[in-house]
């Protein structure tokens, strides 16, 4: 699986009963996103980038913002010091990591490529 694969899948609905992905099969996904990061508490995948500008930071969250809701998976945003964006992202429901986190942090990836 690479990066484009994960971006051509679409996020599964999580109901509470979803288990969180065995941390092999998280490191095995997150080579597929390289620039994203298992956070501390292994529980949340996050990438950080600076943008141009405050309004660049907002541009990027709203276009975040339209995949987000087309997948139905929602991710943690944030934007410090007027142009340092951090994306979070974990399956609430699953109280971890599974495949929908990739398969979004691989949509936002291609996002970022482009502008």
């Amino acid at each position: 699986m690479t990066a484009a694969d994960l971006a051509a899948k679409s996020c599964t609905p999580c109901g509470g009963g979803t288990p969180p992905l065995p941390s092999e099969k998280v490191r095995e996904l997150l080579r597929h996103v390289p620039d994203w990061r298992l956070a501390a508490d292994g529980k949340r995948i996050v990438r950080a980038w600076r943008v141009k500008d405050f309004a660049a930071g907002l541009d990027f969250f709203r276009r975040i913002g339209d995949v987000a809701d087309a997948e139905d998976h929602h991710p943690d945003l944030h934007l410090a010091n007027y142009r340092d964006v951090t994306v979070e992202l974990l399956t609430h429901a699953a109280g971890g990591l599974t495949e929908n986190d990739f398969i979004l942090a691989a949509k936002i990836d291609a996002l970022s490529e482009k502008g």
